[in-house]
């Protein structure tokens, strides 16, 4: 039987730490590897709220063996040498965000599901001699099925500690002055450098229609951000929309989507597009294959003239710009 709790380093430091969360990748774009990621993810309550064990059988006998076919396809179309997107953009944000904070400062960062884990990595830093840790889910809107879901991996890894680190945490920063400026100089630099389309649109991931209705925020996060973001830039009604993406299953999901407006922007006389993801804050999946590769050819194949997406901020820059304030704040009495 296993023990209740892991045992405690040998160390008497009181180090403060900044642990990154990010939603995770295969380990390679191969069916067999992404099989067991899809697993892991869609085995979460907080990301399909359906009776456990029916979801078992159909998650377990029907999805797994054809979408892990699919999503291999589409990991192949934007792998990288050196591996998945997502982990090379929050490895280099990690990277940037250490530079950038006091020496003292433990950075890591870690997977929901996936490797590295959360289990593993704050076990690391306790090993380092962390016992106030800072967290920072990678996601500008709090979602149940997002951050709600990287923290309960955090809490998990906490039930195994005899004696717990004192943790807080950002949960959000949807309306965050500095998110908002430096997104908005983002796309300004991508106009000035590619041209401006008839309509920004502003694509956020999905969450079932069902969520929203038992009390989850994103949404309201979500047009926060649009709220802000266009005011920025100055966008007048007719120059932009807010859409959701990533739909799954059939039950109903908030809208309108992005997938349909693809579709239908052309018809509507939007000939040339450029979207902008303002929830990813490192390209990923669903940012390079199901935008800018298949979103791209859905919108040019109905009509469409011209398809700009605009890319992720980088680590190096902007998102330190953003995040340092952030968690200076948030560090305050512990440095």
């Amino acid at each position: 039987m296993s023990k209740p709790f892991l045992s405690e380093p040998e160390t008497s430091t009181t180090d403060t730490g900044v642990l990154l969360l990010n939603l995770g990748t295969p380990e390679a774009p191969t069916p067999q590897a992404v099989r067991p990621y899809l697993r892991e993810f869609l085995s979460d309550q907080r990301v399909v709220e359906l009776p456990r064990f029916l979801w078992q059988l159909l998650l377990r006998g029907i999805i797994l063996p054809l979408r892990s076919r699919k999503s291999a396809h589409a990991y192949q179309s934007i792998w990288q040498d050196n591996g998945s997107p997502l982990l090379i953009g929050t490895r280099s944000l990690t990277q940037a965000l250490s530079k950038a904070l006091p020496e003292s400062v433990i950075t890591r960062f870690a997977m929901t599901y996936g490797q590295p884990s959360v289990m593993d990595v704050v076990q690391e830093m306790k090993k380092q001699g962390v016992a106030n840790l800072l967290v920072v889910p990678l996601y500008p809107q709090y979602a149940s099925s997002s951050s709600g879901a990287a923290l309960d991996q955090l809490w998990r890894a906490l039930l195994k500690q005899r004696v717990q680190m004192a943790v807080r945490s950002i949960t959000s920063f949807c309306a965050d002055t500095n998110y908002i400026k430096t997104l908005a100089a983002h796309i300004h630099t991508h106009w000035k450098q590619h041209g401006r389309g008839e309509c920004l649109l502003l694509s956020f991931h999905g969450i079932p229609l069902a969520q929203q209705q038992a009390g989850d925020v994103y949404v309201e996060h979500c047009r926060t951000t649009t709220q802000h973001l266009v005011s920025e830039l100055g966008l007048k009604d007719n120059e932009y929309r807010l859409a959701f993406q990533s739909r799954f299953g059939y039950a109903p999901w908030v809208g309108p989507s992005t997938q349909d407006l693809f579709n239908q922007l052309p018809q509507a006389g939007i000939k040339k597009l450029d979207v902008v993801c303002p929830g990813f804050v490192t390209d990923c999946l669903e940012t390079l294959e199901e935008i800018n590769i298949r979103g791209k050819a859905d919108f040019l194949a109905h009509g469409g003239e011209q398809f700009h997406y605009i890319p992720c901020m980088s680590s190096e820059n902007e998102w330190v710009k953003i995040l340092i304030p952030l968690i200076n704040q948030n560090l305050q009495g512990w440095l």
